[in-house]
């Protein structure tokens, strides 16, 4: 490439991806060359604002038409903003948690925890403005390697340690089967260009290309439900969340589990919705639409019901994000509906922002009483009324009750559900008795924050970061769940 072709690029297309960049760069280097011992708190603040520069950037941007650079290999397109805001609101959220995260044992490795969650941000950003699989995999891979190593930060801790070994192991496993699955639809086309894919796609007749094809699909998306934790994919996801530390834990939850999906539904709407399956009436993304189905089905009733059984927060809040991987792939199977972007973009901006306000409150209580169990949020409400209200109001979003951004979201997915070319009923009705068998869980832990006596005399404290997260994830999740149409208006008339 000669200098000429590299500056008439327009560059500005990537300017929040640079401003990340730049921010990781600098605190990595800043980081090396600071005196062992000195405070690095000051770090994860302007990290921060880095983040907040690049959605200012990213707003910025709203409206202008699709940039498309590098050879067609990076867009700039109304998906990529869409879901782009999604990641840096729940990565600038986390980043405050990170902020006021101090395990017992101490952190000597607090800027490494800093530049390491703005890299796996990166990488995200970056599958979700992807039109290659060169570049899709090397963003996947920027998130996976980052999130490997943040979950196994707390080196003295067996059970970080061991959090971080299952997780490499499955990342690892994972990577294999999708890699395999893009092998073989670059075979087929020659070419690892999403856009180029396309034409040849469309003139795959044979029985034989249709069959690989179908494998190929297979593949792909049996090693993308490791990362979005699907049953039987997401043996991982408890030992994990429970083992690494608690804001990784919510990144893993909230930005990592949509960028799963952002980079399923790249691949799997711009190749597989366009390759026509043996009969040539439908394309192999809705022959497989069962297969999908039963995946989902299964996500909802094992992560609802094994969660029952769950004493640990963490654990019981994984398998609670399993039931809501299978939430979303309801939306993922009725393709073609009227609301099917929008319904999944509502769902996972909602349940970014109840996520992180619970995994806050999980993370303060858990620092107080020193253990993760459920028992731990006896009394809460009587040592501070305003965490107990916080408590409820993220729970009853999870379980999606009337009022809340969770009850939007689940009902956009039901909706869309019905309004598929082929109604999803079945499938729709196990959602409804799944979220039923969900109260159970959720309001175990009401019960415990309303009506137990307190465990501890210990006052609940607020740092000002958790004031700041708790106070945007209750307002979100309130002012969502009264007015939604706010959200979708802007996505209609701004990105879509």
């Amino acid at each position: 490439m000669d200098m000429e072709t590299l500056l008439s690029y327009n560059w500005g297309a990537m300017m929040p991806e640079f401003i990340i960049l730049g921010t990781a760069l600098i605190l990595s280097l800043t980081d090396l060359f600071m005196k062992e011992g000195s405070s690095r708190r000051w770090l994860g603040w302007l990290g921060l604002a880095g983040i907040v520069g690049s959605i200012v950037s990213l707003a910025l941007m709203i409206g202008a038409e699709d940039a498309v650079i590098l050879y067609d290999t990076f867009v700039l397109d109304s998906f990529a903003k869409a879901f782009k805001f999604i990641l840096l609101l729940g990565g600038a959220l986390i980043f405050l948690l990170a902020i006021d995260y101090e395990p017992r044992e101490g952190m000597k490795e607090r800027g490494e925890f800093y530049y390491l969650l703005l890299a796996a941000l990166l990488g995200a950003m970056m599958m979700a403005s992807s039109r290659d699989l060169i570049t899709l995999f090397t963003g996947l891979e920027l998130l996976s390697i980052s999130s490997y190593i943040l979950a196994g930060l707390r080196k003295r801790d067996l059970k970080s340690n061991e959090s971080a070994m299952k997780y490499v192991i499955n990342g690892g496993i994972s990577t294999a089967i999708t890699l395999f699955g893009m092998s073989y639809i670059y075979g087929l086309t020659g070419t690892t260009s999403l856009s180029e894919m396309i034409p040849q796609l469309n003139g795959l007749t044979e029985s034989g290309y249709v069959y690989i094809a179908s494998i190929s699909f297979l593949l792909v998306f049996v090693g993308l439900s490791f990362k979005i934790a699907t049953v039987p994919f997401h043996m991982w996801a408890p030992d994990v969340y429970e083992g690494a530390p608690t804001p990784v834990t919510a990144f893993l939850s909230v930005v990592s589990k949509t960028a799963g999906f952002v980079i399923i539904l790249r691949i799997c709407l711009s190749v597989f919705g366009n390759i026509p399956d043996e009969g040539g009436m439908q394309s192999i993304l809705q022959s497989l639409q069962s297969f999908i189905a039963i995946l989902a089905a299964v996500t909802m009733i094992v992560g609802n019901t094994v969660a029952l059984r769950q004493k640990n927060i963490k654990r019981m809040l994984a398998y609670s994000s399993i039931a809501h991987a299978g939430y979303v792939l309801v939306g993922f199977v009725a393709f073609g509906g009227y609301f099917y972007f929008d319904a999944i973009w509502f769902y996972l901006l909602a349940y970014v922002i109840m996520n992180v306000g619970i995994f806050a409150i999980v993370g303060a209580v858990s620092r107080k009483t020193g253990s993760e169990d459920i028992s731990g949020f006896a009394g809460l409400y009587r040592r501070s009324p305003a965490a107990g209200i916080a408590v409820a109001i993220f729970l009853l979003s999870l379980a999606g009750l009337p009022g809340t951004a969770g009850f939007i979201g689940k009902v956009t997915i039901f909706m869309n559900a019905f309004t598929n070319s082929t109604p999803q009923i079945v499938l729709a009705s196990i959602m409804i008795a799944t979220t039923v068998i969900s109260y159970f869980y959720y309001f175990g832990i009401l019960t415990q924050v309303f009506f137990r006596k307190k465990e501890t005399n210990e006052p609940f404290t607020w740092s000002a970061p958790l004031i700041i997260v708790t106070a945007v994830c209750v307002a979100a999740t309130i002012l969502l769940g009264i007015f939604p149409g706010a959200a979708f208006d802007f996505l209609n008339a701004n990105i879509s």
